[in-house]
């Protein structure tokens, strides 16, 4: 009877093991899960993280492409601008030219020619004005250091403390922008 007593212990023993062998396996299958959702999370993220970069890639060109674009833009505006400025300033180089040919000849007059030179003047102010160029001539005016370059101070009575007495360049200034300073002589008290 022993020797029944010992085959249905291990019988026994068996099926107690074979019981906790599935429960083994429950809670090995149930330990895989959370790796498996890390695992699909991990994934996920990867490729969203790839897409992002690609958007971003994609996003980089467009502005580069964007960049490159405006450049191409503002050098064909400038070269544009500068090719009508340039053909207002042709007909006073013309002009010139002709004075010039005009100031050889003997029987060239000085009338005919400060005339001449004028009429030149007047051309070519004329193309800068159509260019927004203005004069700043401030004969008389209130020093601006802003727009004014002191070159001199003078004493005079018949003028107010920083008043311009006299010009000696005009200055000039593109619509709001001073491309030169007039240059002038501003009167102090004694």
């Amino acid at each position: 009877m022993t020797a029944q007593n010992d085959d249905v212990n291990t019988i026994q023993d068996n099926e107690e093991g074979l019981a906790e062998q599935p429960e083994a396996s429950v809670e090995e299958a149930q330990s895989d899960d959370p790796v498996e959702t890390l695992e699909s999370e991990l994934q996920a993220a990867q490729i969203e993280a790839t897409e992002a970069r690609q958007d971003m890639l994609r996003m980089q060109a467009d502005m580069d492409n964007l960049r490159k674009r405006l450049i191409r833009e503002h050098e064909k505006t400038r070269l544009r601008t500068l090719e009508r400025f340039m053909g207002d300033l042709l007909p006073v180089r013309d002009s010139l030219e002709r004075g010039l040919e005009a100031a050889s000849d003997p029987a060239a007059t000085v009338e005919a020619l400060t005339e001449g030179k004028q009429l030149i003047m007047k051309m070519l102010n004329k193309a800068m004005g159509d260019h927004g160029l203005k004069t700043i001539d401030p004969a008389g005016e209130t020093f601006d250091p802003e727009k004014h370059e002191a070159l001199t101070m003078m004493t005079s009575d018949q003028h107010d403390e920083n008043t311009v007495i006299d010009v000696i360049e005009k200055g000039y200034q593109l619509h709001d922008r001073l491309i030169r300073p007039a240059k002038v002589v501003v009167s102090r008290k004694p």
